[in-house]
């Protein structure tokens, strides 16, 4: 289990430093970093190198936004093999759902709970 700890702590570090030095050296917005990370994760994902490293790295590899773009190209690819070209478009949402609400609630929940401040 702490091999696994390991694996997981330091491949999601790598992942974290890649945003952060994008951050700290280029000119690109946090928006266009996060789109750059699911979108090479789905790019990964179809060349079939993202499996592997998540099958290493467990939640390191799953949890980054990186992995969000696996999760949704694993659904399309699910999806397209089930339901023919339609699953082009309902695949990823559906392998994603679970996720996208947990962030919608959470984020209802914050809301609910703190209130805005003026700022100094």
């Amino acid at each position: 289990m702490l091999l696994s700890l390991c694996k997981a702590f330091l491949v999601g570090g790598l992942i974290c430093a890649a945003g952060q030095i994008l951050i700290d050296y280029t000119k690109l917005t946090p928006a266009r970093i996060l789109t750059a990370f699911v979108v090479s994760g789905v790019v990964l994902s179809a060349l079939g190198l993202y499996q592997p490293l998540a099958d290493f790295a467990g939640a390191g590899a799953t949890v980054p936004l990186t992995g969000f773009g696996h999760l949704l190209a694993q659904g399309v690819r699910e999806a397209v093999q089930e339901d023919g070209l339609i699953g082009v478009l309902t695949g990823g949402m559906t392998a994603a759902s679970g996720g996208i609400t947990a962030a919608l609630a959470a984020g209802l929940i914050a809301a609910v709970c703190f209130r805005k401040r003026a700022k100094a």
